[in-house]
Parts: structure tokens; C-alpha cells; sequence
């Protein structure tokens, strides 16, 4: 055996008690309704937009010092990986006159929407500090609506129709929209009571937005 490994102790993987990983990102749904606002809801048509305590044991001092060098070697030999956050593209909006900005994440390969059209779409909606009060995934159903007819807010018609420069969405594209409040809840908010709003009022509303195609 070499001095090296003699006297910073054997490099053997052991098995560490790790504490159970809890989520923290799962959002809490909320029960707002993407519909249009000035639009009154009914049964059929509405939408919600709704240790392990085992202790581990002591390692001896030359067991302890044996680890840290086998890390370090592990550290040097491996190159280093890329974080998840640092492999995603910054996402560049694209705004209309209108205010409403977008950005594709994926372009879609299907067919676009046509006004009128009853189609589906999975979506996330988020305030701007990034606070999600809403999300289709996690009820597992995506929303089913007539687009262009009104039913949803306005943001959401034009992101995905196109239209003021915004090319349509195509089935099976991804998109990020920016909707200014004029194209979503205004002055109102929504979600309101006792004086507090889910969505405030005048928020710039943020949707991630899949367009699964025609319903």
C-alpha cells in the first residue's frame, strides 16, 4: 500500500442517511378562472385556473480525512456538469403594439388554431415574482375552450391566434406569453375576497402555454 493512501485511510463508499427530498416547487392550485373576465361562467363551459431521523454514526478522523480525499480526486478527475438552470436559455420576449409579449419555447408541427375552434391547452400561469396560482398539470386535464370567441382573456385569444405581429401557435408548440393586465384581469384582479386577491389588481400575468391542438 502507498504512503498516500496509508495514511489518509482506505477510499470505500459507504451508505449515508440522506433526509427525504420534499418538493418545494409543487405549486399550490389556486381556483382562478382564466375565463373572460366579463364573461359570465356556467356548470359545462367553466375552467378553474384553480428524515429519515437515523442518526449517522461517527466517523473516525482517518476515515473523515479519507473521504474528503476521495472526493477531491472524484472533484478532479470528473469534469464538471452544468446546472440544470444554466442549460436553459434566458427566455428573449418579442412585444406586440398591443403590450402582449411572447417568447417560443418549442414551435410547434401541427396545425395552427382557427378563431372559433374548440382546441385544448396545457398552461402554468405565474404572477411576475414568479408565484405560480395556477396550473392545468397538476389537475391533469388541460383546458378545452372555443379560442377567439371571448371565453378566455384576451391575452390568451391573441397568444395563441396571433395577430399585431405575433405569428399563431401551432399544435404542438410551447410558448411563454407576458400579458399586460388590459389583456387580462384590468383593475379588478381576481380571486378576490376580504380585501385580498390571488391575482392583485393590475398584475402583468406570465403563462406558459402548451397548445396540444383541436379538442
Amino acid at each position: 500500500m502507498s504512503s498516500v493512501a496509508s495514511s489518509v485511510g482506505t477510499c470505500s463508499p459507504r451508505k449515508l442517511s440522506t433526509l427525504p427530498r420534499k418538493d418545494f416547487n409543487t405549486p399550490e392550485t389556486s381556483r382562478i378562472k382564466i375565463l373572460n373576465p366579463a364573461q359570465k361562467s356556467s356548470p359545462s363551459s367553466e375552467q378553474v385556473l384553480q428524515l429519515n431521523n437515523e442518526k449517522p454514526s461517527l466517523l473516525r478522523r482517518r476515515e473523515a480525512i479519507g473521504f474528503g480525499f476521495c472526493f477531491g480526486l472524484v472533484d478532479v478527475l470528473m469534469p464538471a456538469q452544468p446546472t440544470e438552470a444554466a442549460e436553459v436559455a434566458p427566455c428573449e420576449f418579442t412585444v406586440a403594439s398591443s403590450g402582449l409579449a411572447y417568447c417560443d419555447k418549442v414551435v410547434g408541427y401541427g396545425a395552427e388554431a382557427v378563431k372559433g375552434q374548440m382546441i385544448k391547452a396545457h398552461y402554468t400561469g405565474k404572477l411576475e415574482n414568479g408565484k405560480v396560482f395556477d396550473s392545468s398539470y397538476n389537475r391533469g386535464k388541460p383546458l378545452t375552450f372555443r379560442v377567439g370567441a371571448g371565453e378566455v382573456i384576451k391575452g390568451w385569444d391573441q397568444g395563441i391566434l396571433g395577430g399585431d405581429g405575433i405569428p399563431p401557435m401551432l399544435a404542438g408548440g410551447k410558448r411563454t406569453l407576458k400579458i399586460p393586465a388590459e389583456l387580462a384581469y384590468g383593475a379588478r384582479g381576481a380571486g378576490c375576497r376580504g380585501g385580498s386577491c390571488i391575482i392583485p389588481p393590475y398584475s402583468v400575468l406570465l403563462f406558459d402555454v402548451e397548445f396540444i391542438g383541436k379538442a
